[in-house]
């Protein structure tokens, strides 16, 4: 008979019970000014809904990091599959890429602006960038792992070399792929808040940061819940994308996984 408490839905009833009041402490000890409750960061959420504002920069934001995800994504494939399969490539791309991908995308916000203006190319350029070199380093990572063996198995057979990257190197890579674009999203939604912050006038980042001029903690609270949400929910959809569509190349998602 399993204990109660080692059932999955009562740890974590138990734990959101942990943290709500680990949060009303601290908001009795500091003072709302400082951490606001629950119940005066659920006031001020309605408080943005009712005036429109909190839907409005959600969906700002997620346009803006799903735009910079997927074309970050479907540049950063070819390129990595490209650098893994060409010798040549790679050892010329190779030490760059080592070197430009630890410059955080933060750091490029103001080249940024300065290159493609405050609109909205700044932003997906920034977003871009975050996920390039991640996605990149991942996939080719596993254009390198793929064994020999079979390259030279399909080479046997007739396998021209663009049969080989679609039938052989691909499959094998998929799971290196799947990993790196999960990864950078999270990426992605840490360089949006700091664009929108520096330079924007809508989205959640803006909203974070903007609170601070009318001392409203609950606001901050909110866009930092609503961050949160947007990336658990994204990242449990494509999750179960990958679970669905692409489990015959091993790609397994952590909700699947039975325990």
């Amino acid at each position: 008979m399993t204990v109660w408490w080692k059932r999955k839905w009562a740890g974590l009833v138990l734990l959101w019970i942990v943290v709500l009041a680990a949060w009303q402490g601290g908001a009795l000890v500091y003072g709302p000014e400082v951490v606001p409750s629950p119940l005066q960061t659920i006031k001020g959420a309605i408080e943005l809904f009712k005036d429109g504002s909190l839907q409005k920069y959600i969906v700002v934001s997620f346009v803006r990091v799903l735009s910079g995800w997927t074309l970050g994504s479907l540049i950063a494939i070819p390129l990595g599959i490209i650098i893994g399969k060409v010798d040549a490539i790679r050892h010329f791309a190779e030490p760059l890429l080592n070197f430009i991908r630890f410059i955080p995308p933060i750091a490029f916000i103001t080249l940024f602006l300065v290159w493609f203006g405050i609109g909205e190319q700044s932003k997906i350029a920034l977003i871009l960038y975050a996920t390039l070199f991640i996605v990149m380093m991942n996939t080719l990572t596993g254009v390198l792992s793929v064994e020999e063996d079979k390259i030279r198995s399909a080479r046997s057979m007739g396998a021209s070399e663009w049969q080989i990257i679609v039938h052989v190197i691909v499959p094998a890579t998929a799971p290196y792929i799947f990993t790196g674009v999960r990864l950078a999203m999270g990426t992605s939604y840490m360089a949006i808040v700091g664009a929108e912050m520096i330079a924007a006038n809508e989205g959640v980042g803006f909203l974070i940061w903007n609170s601070r001029l009318f001392f409203r903690t609950d606001w901050i609270f909110v866009g930092l819940i609503s961050l949160g949400l947007m990336g658990f929910i994204t990242d449990r959809l494509f999750g179960w994308f990958g679970s669905k569509v692409l489990w015959r190349y091993g790609v397994v998602s952590s909700s699947t996984i039975k325990r």
